[in-house]
């Protein structure tokens, strides 16, 4: 069976963004939909909703301008991968790709904080992308993925670590 090549979305960013989510690679329904977190099951939406105060059944497009408007920037570490369904543990790792990080960054200057929204991302980065490019002023952690197959941790609990994880960038703390 031929795994697809799957493409990532291009970022939700804009020019004042100080923070960076990063997940791995959309799944099924997010590519379907041409949509980050697009599975209803994935606690993403409704996580930063009550962080951010807007409403989790929003359209999209709101949902995109709240989180533009509390400086969140939104990507994917892998710009293209091989993998059938939508686990990272069936990410073909000898076809990943990553995105131009670099000129992100660059033209994304005000980011001080990177989030991974799970392990995948978060290794991923640091294997690929971490010995490229120069961000020293840069703070990194990875969250508790909101994906329904990291079951774990409670709603509560994954909202806990990424209230917590934002709330220490808000003020302006070392996360």
């Amino acid at each position: 069976m031929t795994k697809p090549l799957l493409l990532c979305f291009e970022p939700i960013a804009d020019s004042n963004a100080e923070i960076l989510i990063l997940g791995s690679m959309p799944g099924q329904e997010s590519l379907a939909a041409s949509q980050y977190y697009a599975n209803r099951r994935n606690a993403f939406w409704k996580i930063m909703a009550q962080l951010l105060g807007f409403d989790p059944d929003a359209t999209y497009e709101d949902r995109l301008h709240a989180l533009k408007t509390a400086r969140i920037a939104l990507w994917d570490v892998m710009q293209s991968c091989t993998r059938v369904g939508s686990l990272d543990a069936k990410i073909d790792s000898g076809s990943i790709t990553v995105n131009d990080f670099q000129s992100f960054f660059h033209t994304h200057d005000k980011i001080r904080a990177v989030f991974f929204n799970g392990a995948k991302a978060e290794s991923a980065y640091r294997q690929y992308v971490l010995p490229t490019v120069s961000t020293a002023s840069v703070s990194y952690m990875r969250l508790p993925s909101t994906s329904p197959a990291h079951a774990s941790l409670s709603y509560e609990q994954k909202l806990h670590v990424w209230r917590t994880a934002l709330n220490a960038v808000d003020r302006n703390k070392p996360v």
